[in-house]
């Protein structure tokens, strides 16, 4: 196997391990919004925010809706 061959398929594993290291990481939530909009929902169920949120601290807010940021 020749050196170029060798560094060219190290290099291809490293980034297909970052790839797979992303993917449940951003790209699943990115493309299961809705999973993720129900699991909040069901989590925040019975959380008064004004109990629990510190003094100057901006509400919780759906991080999935546009033009919340």
């Amino acid at each position: 196997m020749s050196k170029n061959l060798r560094i060219t398929l190290i290099f291809g594993g490293f980034v297909t391990a970052v790839a797979a290291a992303f993917y449940p990481i951003f790209f699943y939530p990115l493309h299961h919004k809705e999973e993720y909009r129900v699991v909040q929902k069901t989590n925040r169920t019975g959380i008064n925010q004004e109990d629990i949120q510190p003094v100057g601290v901006k509400m919780w807010s759906d991080p999935f809706k546009p033009g919340d940021k």
